[in-house]
């Protein structure tokens, strides 16, 4: 591998340090439902309104499960992005990598880039040799996908 793949891998490995932190900060807002439904649950929220009846405990279940879940699947794959990160630092396992780019094509404008960046790079041949994978075994994985 020549020093531009490697910078080039080097920086892809910064980006996605960067992208996973973004990813996981972002990820922090439906805590404002989450805090919002837990208010719904105890009657807090519509404590000092005049007349009018509140919703059902449910909606704010509603509330909390679903900010939970959407904050659990952001954490989630901000560690995925940040473990891509560390594994192209280290060159290792280039098809998880390339999963990873894959997904984040999905969030636009950042991730997107970052993705086909990602995917470019990763398939370009003296990369492929960097990470053990002779072009033999290349062909041999494109003729397996073709034939399914």
């Amino acid at each position: 591998m020549n020093s531009e793949d490697a910078k080039q891998l080097d920086l892809l490995s910064i980006f996605h340090f960067v992208l996973g932190g973004i990813l996981a900060l972002f990820s922090c807002f439906p805590f404002m439902h989450v805090i919002m439904g837990v208010l719904i649950v105890s009657g807090k929220f519509f404590e000092g309104t005049d007349g009018g009846h509140p919703p059902p405990n449910t909606f704010g279940w509603i509330f909390i499960i679903m900010g939970s879940l959407v904050i659990l699947c952001g954490w989630t794959l901000s560690v995925f992005v940040l473990i891509a990160g560390f594994k192209l630092k280290k060159r290792k396992n280039r098809m998880f990598c390339m999963v990873i780019g894959a997904i984040e094509c999905v969030f636009m404008p950042f991730g997107t880039v970052l993705g086909v960046f990602t995917l470019i790079a990763l398939n370009k041949d003296s990369i492929k040799q960097t990470y053990g994978q002779s072009l033999v075994e290349d062909t041999v994985e494109n003729n397996f996908t073709n034939t399914i």
